[in-house]
This record gives structure tokens, C-alpha cells and sequence, in this order.
């Protein structure tokens, strides 16, 4: 059976260490690190997140706070708004949440943050850093796999990794994070012919498909490592993942459930990266 990791226990660590480590920058800068969050519109599901995101800056000490704006806001509204934060010397981290509301491009929304303060990673300045061993800030989902990994002390280091799903928000970034720590990549998809051959050649196996139960127990590697993104309902309209945990888990060396596995990291590391921007900009100052 395979040692299951407790995403949560993991996401409060990684909590508890930037609290700590923000309480020390506001004691030596004399100003606590800054996250600052657009909430465009009146998606119920984007409220619930932020209201998260929002409750974990408080606990880690940070200042900021959420601009709730209405779903009528046109695209230069809020290209102004990321002008004003991106001008605010108290400000180190901006969060645009996504998705906007209709009639708003967010391609130009995000483009439009300062690379030093994006703290979702999802500027292309900062995919080029990442892609290109560079120091920058990298999305806050593939760098909590990466956490994962390494408490569960899995080897990366000349292993093969399998990445099934292509997103420039999962999928791609974890490939370059996989890539940098020394693993053989490859990058896999839902059109992948024999995806479950290639999947049984992974020792580490991160899926990322959107796909509810797609990865069954007979495409894992007995001892894999296996990190699931996915985020699904299953026909009883349960939560779940894009691997079938049940016939997965008596194969695989160590496993991530759904729910707490990566969920519960992506906000902690959006805490990380927003402690990691605060002290590169009071250096940079």
C-alpha cells in the first residue's frame, strides 16, 4: 500500500514557516510583506477562494486586502487598477483572480503585472525565467508538487517523470520544475498514443488532465511516486481526482489523495511566493 501524502499537514508547515519568516521581514524592513487581490465580478466559486487566500495573508502577517469590484467594470477600470498597485511601494504581491467577467481579455490583464510582484508566476517574463533556470517567482500549484515530492523524500534527480496535461498553469510549469531538479521529462496529453504504456514507464507521475478517475491502478509503475491535480466530481458527484485513487493506491510507492493532496498547497505556496517577492524587491530597493 502506498504512503499516502497529507497535503494539508504539509500546506500548514510550509504556513507556519512563511509566518514566521514574514514576522522577521516586518521586524527588519519595519513594514510586513503585501498581497493585494482584484476580485472582479460575482463568481460564487472565485469569492469562496479568495475569501481563503485571504484568511491565510491574515495569518501570515501580511498586510493588504481585496478590491471587490462589480462585474460591470470595463477592461481599462481595471488596467488602471493593476497600474495603481503596480506603482504602490507597499505593495510586493498582485493577484488578479481569475475568471473575469465577461467582455474583460485577461491576457493583457495579467501582462499588464509587474513580473516582480506576479505572484501566480503566470507573466510570461516569469515563464521565461522558470524555463530558462532564472531566478523569478513560479505558479503556486507546481511548485507545491514539487513540496510534496520532497516531503515524502522522493528522488527526482535521473528518474523519469511522466506530466499528463499541457496547461501553462500546471502542466507545463511543472515540466521545467521536474526538468531543473534533474528528472527525464515527458510531456504527455489526453491525444498521446498509449498514454497508459507511457504512463507505466513513470517513476514519478504527475496528472494534470482534468479527467475524473482517467488514470486507473494498471497504468502506474508498482512504486511510483504519483502526484494528482486533478479536481473533479465523480458520477455521484463526489470529489475527486484524475487518478483512480482506489485502484492506484495498492500500486503506487506514495500517492496524493483529492481532496488533500495539492489542493490545500497552492494557497501556502501563493504565501511563500509573496514573502519570496517582498524580500527580492526590498533587495532590489
Amino acid at each position: 500500500m502506498a504512503q499516502i501524502i497529507d497535503g494539508k499537514a504539509v500546506a500548514a508547515k510550509v504556513r507556519q514557516e512563511v509566518a514566521q519568516r514574514a514576522a522577521e521581514f516586518t521586524q527588519q524592513y519595519g513594514r510586513p510583506p503585501g498581497l493585494h487581490v482584484l476580485l472582479a465580478g460575482d463568481d460564487p466559486a472565485s469569492a469562496v477562494y479568495v475569501r481563503s487566500k485571504e484568511k491565510a495573508a491574515e495569518q501570515a502577517g501580511f498586510a493588504g486586502n481585496v478590491q471587490r469590484l462589480p462585474a460591470t467594470i470595463t477592461q481599462a477600470e481595471l488596467e488602471a487598477r493593476v497600474a495603481q498597485l503596480n506603482a504602490d511601494p507597499a505593495v510586493d504581491g498582485i493577484l488578479v483572480q481569475l475568471p473575469l467577467p465577461a467582455g474583460i481579455d485577461e491576457k493583457p490583464i495579467l501582462e499588464l503585472i509587474d513580473p516582480a510582484k506576479d505572484v501566480d508566476g503566470f507573466h510570461a517574463i516569469s515563464v521565461g525565467a522558470l524555463w530558462t533556470g532564472q531566478p523569478g517567482l513560479v505558479p503556486c500549484t507546481p511548485k507545491g508538487c514539487m513540496r510534496l515530492l520532497q516531503e515524502a523524500g522522493v528522488q527526482i534527480a535521473g528518474k523519469r517523470a511522466v506530466v499528463i496535461g499541457r496547461s501553462n498553469i500546471v502542466g507545463k510549469p511543472i515540466a521545467a520544475l521536474l526538468l531543473a531538479a534533474h528528472a527525464t521529462v515527458t510531456i504527455a496529453h489526453s491525444r498521446t498514443e498509449d498514454l497508459p504504456g507511457l504512463c507505466r514507464q513513470a517513476d514519478i507521475l504527475i496528472a494534470a488532465v482534468g479527467r475524473a478517475k482517467m488514470i486507473k491502478g494498471d497504468w502506474i509503475k508498482p512504486g511510483a511516486a504519483v502526484i494528482d491535480v486533478g479536481m473533479n466530481r465523480d458520477d455521484n458527484g463526489k470529489l475527486c481526482g484524475d487518478v483512480d485513487f482506489a485502484s492506484a493506491e495498492p500500486v503506487a510507492g506514495v500517492i496524493t489523495p483529492v481532496p488533500g493532496g495539492v489542493g490545500p498547497m497552492t494557497i501556502a505556496m501563493l504565501m511563500d511566493n509573496t514573502l519570496q517577492a517582498a524580500h527580492r524587491r526590498q533587495a532590489a530597493s
